[in-house]
């Protein structure tokens, strides 16, 4: 049985006083909340990563990272190693998002290697692939999805699959008020699980898949209600 899970990448977002505030109020709202129902995970900007994790310390609120660098050390001026941030006791980081894809030209190689990169640290990578409007409206959404975790897969091998988190978020409809039908989700969400399952059931079967792209607390009991979707 598949635990579902929630994450929040806040992007570039966030003061010390916002975030303290924010925090407090998730872990009151949580404390009835039992973590064996669900998992719970929020993706600070680099900068607050430290003060986050100490403040969700014991809590069942994860702390994860927005990005990463491929690379575990030397000369590159601005990145984050997946070791330091191991060291800050982060969990999750998420790699491939669309923002990083589009606004700073990451390719699918780049992405593997920061998947391989996060991993060989202990840490759980939350890879998220979607296509364009363009891509939807031409009827290439299930191939894009595919080739794009297909790369991973090549790099990686299918069990490293097995210990990540795949994110399905069209471009779409991130930040745009735009979201995409349950319906719509859910065909995406089940070839998702038809790629994994080609490698092995068994990945496909226990893989948690995530939907992100204007989820409000309005819509997202109906998209995570869908068969394959899980948070």
């Amino acid at each position: 049985m598949r635990r579902n899970l929630v994450v929040g990448n806040w992007k570039m977002h966030g003061s010390t006083a916002s975030i303290d505030q924010l925090l407090s109020g998730l872990q009151q709202q949580l404390s009835a909340v039992s973590s064996e129902q669900v998992g719970i995970a929020v993706c600070p900007p680099s900068v607050y990563i430290s003060s986050v994790s100490k403040q969700l310390a014991g809590s069942m609120i994860a702390c994860g990272a927005q990005n990463v660098s491929d690379q575990q050390e030397g000369a590159y001026t601005g990145e984050v190693s997946a070791t330091m941030l191991a060291e800050l006791d982060c969990q999750y980081v998420i790699v491939g998002h669309s923002e990083r894809r589009t606004l700073f030209s990451e390719s699918d190689a780049d992405i593997a290697a920061k998947f391989i990169a996060v991993q060989s640290q202990g840490l759980t990578p939350i890879l998220c692939v979607g296509e364009s409007l363009a891509q939807r409206e031409a009827g290439d959404t299930l191939p894009w999805i595919e080739q794009q975790i297909k790369a991973v897969i090549a790099v990686a091998g299918i069990e490293a699959i097995a210990a990540s988190v795949i994110a399905y978020e069209p471009i779409w409809a991130i930040g745009t008020g735009k979201t995409a039908s349950p319906e719509q989700a859910q065909e995406v969400h089940a070839h998702i699980r038809q790629v994994l399952a080609a490698e092995s059931q068994a990945v496909a079967e226990g893989l948690q898949l995530l939907y992100g792209g204007s989820v409000k607390a309005d819509n997202a009991a109906e998209l995570f209600g869908k068969q394959d979707i899980d948070g």
